[in-house]
């Protein structure tokens, strides 16, 4: 099989709190590392009482500090929200804190509705636009410094972050090909342009002093159980938060499983992001990943599985684990 590795959006459950939240975080990051996943990404969100990981790069440190050998990153940080030299400051920190274990996911999507987007940019003009060159800019920090530069990151100057593009559509595609960096394209949401992404990186990618030849890690949505009646029965509360989003209902925190969920809510909604997600037992879930790893060619895995119970989303990333061949880390 592929490395593969952990998706957390740190979510607030119904009758949780943001402290538990953060708290399990850590937890999971611990378990995954023990599991011999590769890396934990964590992704920046706002406005969202669903998740507690609005601050990443804070979130980050807290769970790098809680482990020992797995990398660490954004999946990812929404860079017009924010100017190049503060990710370069704060990504710098983290490196300074935890040497070789830090990645850099950047994206261009607001990671919040408009209004949060608003009061985080103070403006919506241009910003977008600019996410080439503030990739460029950002990169340029983590340079070495050259005589007569007058702007430097403090930490971040000559740090080895890892920089991916982040993406759900052609655009990140093709950035991350023309600057030869690593490509993560989030199929786990966005399952409709997969091919066509996976493809048009591949034929472009430009051979960079970052990577010589391309890598692509793909997202996908997993739930595994014990047996396939009580993963569907978990992934009810994934399909009750989608119906919420998708019918504009409150974006609330996620609600426990339900036998009572009514599969017909969803139709006439696009739900391709639903019917792409692996659910099920050991033998489901394996064969599930097989045929995704198979079909796209992935070289690794991002693995986002949202389940109610804490103790019970742990147990899925056991099962997948395993189903995985992964090897079991000494920490």
């Amino acid at each position: 099989m592929i490395p593969f590795s952990v998706l957390d959006l740190s979510p607030v459950v119904d009758g949780g709190s943001p402290s538990q939240s953060l708290a399990n975080s850590a937890d999971l990051a611990k378990h995954a590392e023990t599991l011999g996943y590769n890396r934990v990404w964590l992704a920046e969100h706002h406005n969202m009482p669903g998740i507690a990981s609005a601050a990443t790069a804070v979130v980050i440190g807290h769970v790098a500090a809680a482990t020992s050998q797995i990398r660490v990153g954004a999946g990812g940080i929404m860079l017009p929200n924010h100017a190049p030299l503060q990710i370069a400051e704060q990504f710098g920190t983290l490196n300074a804190l935890f040497p070789g274990r830090i990645d850099l996911g950047v994206g261009r999507a607001p990671g919040s509705d408009q209004i949060a987007a608003r009061a985080l940019r103070r403006t919506l003009a241009g910003d977008v636009d600019r996410f080439p060159q503030d990739v460029l800019e950002l990169m340029a920090y983590f340079e070495p410094v050259q005589e007569g530069q007058t702007l430097q990151a403090v930490p971040g100057e000559g740090q080895d972050v890892p920089v991916w593009i982040l993406g759900s559509s052609l655009f990140g595609a093709s950035l991350a090909a023309a600057l030869g960096l690593p490509f993560s394209f989030a199929s786990h949401f966005a399952p409709e342009m997969l091919d066509e992404a996976v493809e048009l990186y591949r034929h472009r990618f430009q051979p960079s002093e970052h990577l010589d030849k391309p890598y692509i890690m793909l997202g996908i949505s997993c739930l595994a159980a014990d047996t396939d009646e009580e993963a569907q029965f978990l992934f009810t509360s994934q399909k009750a938060s989608f119906w919420r989003s998708r019918t504009g209902q409150t974006r609330g925190r996620m609600q426990p499983p339900s036998a009572d969920w009514d599969d017909r809510l969803l139709d006439g909604i696009p739900s391709a992001s639903i019917r792409a997600a692996v659910v099920g037992g050991p033998a489901t879930v394996k064969a599930g990943l097989e045929r995704f790893i198979a079909k796209h060619q992935a070289d690794e895995l991002i693995i986002a599985s949202s389940v109610y119970e804490h103790e019970k989303r742990k147990h899925s990333y056991s099962v997948i684990a395993e189903a995985g061949g992964l090897t079991p880390r000494a920490v």
